[in-house]
């Protein structure tokens, strides 16, 4: 892209932020896989707009890389005041999940689904440092050069390459989702007529034999994992017949999933990995604040009955 002219005129300005609003749903998709929060995502969005409009634009050659490379400084800023705020977190964080009856409703839904980021990448992804994310979400997915990511992570060009490198041996590591949406339902409806009829054996041929079971009702309650089919089959049926009948087939993060209870005021959403047609990992999002966000009421949204339980905890 040919230098970008001065921002400081009215028009000129308008036609920059028509520009920022064409790269504004990939912006959104990084701070995502970044953040793992939709309401965090919109806020690093926004500020990078503000820097944006701020800056001295004659000087920008490549506008889509200096958009990625600001957003993913002010992701990484975000991070690290999030661990801070985390130490005395216990239990399992799930990101917010992406909810829609049909899979990308809208353009920056499309942009945060595309290549599938489905929870358990997510998951992997918020394992990783601050610094090994930007660098592997920068350079593998948005291909930014390493020696412009470097100063964000105040590192040399080739210590970045080595940040990436360790991402991406531990992303290697998370389930490869089956690529059949419709396969993906069947097993899902499977799973939910089993856990509905309370019928043990039918769950142990949908759940593969070290399936993960994890699931966030906020940080006041924290849930550790659960692990292997036996266990987790018996932590379903204690609680999922009495709330199956509430479950809605939806798609969570591009992948075949449940919402249960009302769209409107859900008790819970559960997303499934389905690898080589048994579930891999289920992710239960009971989190009110999670479920607000999704909900798109914010804060205004009352919380729900405290009394109130999720199923399948």
């Amino acid at each position: 892209m040919d230098r970008l002219l001065s921002a400081a005129r009215p028009g000129e300005r308008d036609w920059l932020a028509g520009q920022f609003q064409a790269w504004r749903p990939q912006l959104h998709a990084l701070a995502y896989r970044m953040l793992g929060s939709l309401r965090d995502a919109d806020d690093a969005v926004q500020e990078t707009w503000l820097r944006l409009d701020r800056s001295d634009t004659s000087a920008i050659t490549d506008l889509r890389t200096w958009l990625s490379t600001v957003a993913g400084r002010v992701c990484l800023d975000m991070l690290r005041s999030r661990k801070a705020s985390r130490v005395h977190y216990t239990g399992t964080w799930l990101p917010e999940p992406v909810v829609s009856a049909e899979p990308g409703e809208g353009p920056e839904e499309q942009a945060v689904l595309a290549d599938s980021v489905g929870l358990a990448l997510l998951v992997v992804l918020g394992s990783l440092t601050p610094a090994e994310r930007l660098a592997f979400v920068l350079h593998d997915v948005f291909d930014v050069p390493f020696d412009r990511i470097a100063p964000v992570v105040d590192r040399t060009p080739e210590a970045t390459r080595k940040l990436a490198s360790r991402a991406r041996r531990r992303v290697r590591q998370a389930p490869v989702p089956d690529p059949d949406l419709a396969q993906q339902r069947r097993v899902v409806d499977a799973f939910l007529a089993a856990a509905r009829h309370g019928d043990f054996e039918a769950l142990l041929e949908v759940l593969d034999p070290g399936v993960i079971f994890r699931s966030d009702i906020g940080p006041a309650r924290p849930r550790q994992p659960r692990l292997g089919a036996q266990l987790v089959a018996r932590h379903i049926l204690a609680t999922a017949p009495r709330f199956a009948a509430l479950a809605a087939s939806v798609t969570v993060n591009g992948a075949a999933g449940a919402l249960f209870g009302p769209p409107e005021d859900p008790i819970a959403v559960i997303a499934f990995t389905i690898t080589s047609g048994r579930i891999a990992v289920i992710d239960l999002i009971a989190d009110p604040g999670k479920l607000r966000a999704r909900t798109g009421a914010g804060e205004q949204k009352p919380p729900p009955d405290v009394k109130t339980s999720a199923p399948l905890m």
